[in-house]
């Protein structure tokens, strides 16, 4: 047997690995992570310029589960949460060059003018469709369009998946990226009598639906969560890129390139929690056919263009969360967050920021121009859509080539692959947000997950979750 380093090595310094280092850690295990880049925290980033904070990342997260209250009670930043101001519950979507507010209830969806007379009669049909088959891969588009219509799929579906997943619902599997949506229509035969009637499944959980949940950020932005992680967590080494791993003699060896050259460190489990194609790296020597699956998940590149203006110099009231854009209409940008509108001191009083993205599934060159060729279409389409001046004074441009993972049809079979993988090689732990979901939310509970069947399966201490 070979000398173990640590119990467990976590690959990858997202969200996903720190939650789930953490995670082990507090259940008695000893931990080392490693992380390529110089800071943990992967997408999630922060900082502060000309007394405004830009979000690089993401801008938010939905208190969707009692392990995200948990975590940062632990981690004593319980009292860095804020949520989200009451204006932001506003959510525009574009529809003739307009910006039309989302309808929040059932009598503003039937005044709103944002859907036709026709397409709201059609919603109503919606608890007399028939039920898809359980097993059947159906794409979001198509399960939409059969149950609640095509006007529907265009202005609320289609802009909303590309506001969640940079993604095309043409490609999507619903059961995969939209689980609830199919149990739903599974377990009650409508989408409007399971909302209703899930309700009481979701409070005896503790959970809250994604509609209900309360967002939140952190007064220094959301990169407070990982440093707080990072910052705890006994060994965590930066610069370090994993760059082989090998089961051996009942554990595993990694290789890690770092300053000083590669290294080998040793332990008796691994969690990989770096993106697809990372991970699909790392195991292809031993398990080609999860390699294979991992390598299939596609990543669009995305552009975040971040724009400051002075407030009174914008038509529009930017009295909400921000808006999307469907497909239909034809602009080059995905969609805009009111982010000194979303949370307090984000911006001066006089300056009015806004985080605008572009590429995607359904644009990908646009987000791979140069950072000043995104920024003049951010201002652009801030100029035409919200009656902005034509040049903001200051924009900031970060490119995720590789951004969000797309449940696409197949991406169940793939994710069977990865778990025979862990079935047949134990010790080996995939954890990342190509699988269980992708906010933050879904990434922490993803994690606890793995971290009780590593503890379990080293005999480690379990905490109550």
């Amino acid at each position: 047997m070979l000398n173990r380093n640590v119990d467990v090595i976590v690959i990858g310094g997202g969200i996903s690995g720190l939650a789930a280092a953490w995670a082990l850690q507090r259940r008695g295990v000893s931990v080392m992570l490693l992380e390529a880049a110089a800071r943990a925290g992967g997408t999630i980033g922060s900082a502060r310029e000309q007394d405004c904070l830009f979000e690089a990342g993401p801008n938010s997260t939905l208190e969707t589960t009692p392990l995200i209250g948990s975590l940062l009670d632990e981690l004593g930043i319980i009292g860095e949460r804020i949520y989200a101001n009451p204006e932001a519950r506003n959510r525009y979507i574009l529809r003739n060059s307009r910006l039309i507010a989302l309808p929040l209830s059932p009598f503003a969806f039937f005044s709103t003018p944002l859907f036709s007379a026709g397409a709201k009669l059609r919603l109503l049909r919606e608890p007399f469709v028939s039920r898809g088959a359980a097993d059947a891969e159906e794409s979001v588009a198509a399960f939409v369009r059969r149950r609640l219509g095509s006007e529907l799929l265009d202005y609320a579906i289609n802009p909303f998946v590309a506001g969640v997943y940079a993604g095309d619902p043409e490609t999507l599997s619903v059961r995969a990226a939209f689980p609830r949506l199919h149990e739903l229509e599974q377990k009650y035969g409508s989408l409007i009598r399971g909302q209703v009637l899930g309700a009481r499944e979701r409070a005896r959980n503790l959970e809250q639906s994604k509609h209900s949940a309360a967002m939140l950020s952190f007064k220094r932005g959301m990169q407070t969560l990982p440093d707080a992680i990072a910052s705890r967590l006994a060994r965590v080494e930066l610069n370090a890129e994993a760059v082989a791993v090998a089961p051996e003699n009942g554990g595993f060896t990694v290789t890690a390139s770092g300053a000083n050259g590669p290294h080998d460190l040793h332990a008796h489990a691994v969690v990989l929690a770096t993106p697809a194609a990372a991970a699909a790296k790392l195991v292809a020597p031993f398990a080609p056919q999860a390699a294979g699956a991992l390598a299939a998940i596609p990543y669009p590149p995305v552009a975040v263009a971040i724009s400051g203006y002075r407030r009174s110099a914008i038509a529009h009231a930017l009295d909400g969360f921000g808006f999307l854009v469907p497909q239909r209409e034809r602009r080059q940008i995905l969609g805009t967050i009111f982010s000194s509108t979303l949370f307090d001191q984000r911006a001066p009083p006089e300056v009015a920021l806004l985080t605008t993205f572009i590429g995607g599934m359904r644009q990908p060159d646009l987000a791979q121009l140069e950072p000043d060729e995104i920024a003049d279409i951010a201002q652009a389409e801030l100029a035409a859509l919200l009656g902005a001046p034509a040049h903001a004074e200051f924009v900031r441009v970060t490119r995720w080539p590789r951004a969000i993972p797309q449940y696409t049809l197949g991406h169940l079979d793939r994710i069977a692959q990865i778990e025979r993988a862990e079935r047949d090689i134990p010790g080996l732990f995939f954890c990342a947000n190509y699988r269980g979901g992708i906010a933050l939310g879904d990434c922490i509970k993803s994690a606890d997950r793995v971290a009780h069947e590593a503890a379990t399966l080293l005999g480690g201490g379990e905490r109550a979750a």
